[in-house]
């Protein structure tokens, strides 16, 4: 079962931090040219552990650069927007 507080140091790794920021750069890109993505989409081009995927998403959250407006269905469906005034 998926634990952030459990995954949430390997994102301060190497290569966590490689992926984070990946992820990161993805968010803002589909932010910006749609306005709100899905998890899955956020995530689209990394490879490896899915709970330390969602773990970069929960980061960008945890960071209030972006926020939940549906955490509905299936975990890769959840809905995020950007949180005005971010970078």
């Amino acid at each position: 079962m998926y634990n952030y507080e459990k995954e949430r140091p390997f994102i301060f790794t190497e290569e966590g931090q490689r992926d984070f920021l990946k992820c990161r750069d993805t968010a803002n890109k589909l932010a910006d040219i749609a306005g709100a993505f899905t998890v899955s989409a956020a995530i689209k081009g990394l490879s490896g552990d899915s709970w330390r995927m969602l773990a970069y998403v929960d980061r960008l959250v945890e960071l209030k650069e972006f926020r939940y407006v549906n955490q509905e269905y299936h975990t890769q469906d959840w809905v995020l927007v950007k949180i005005r005034g971010t970078a």
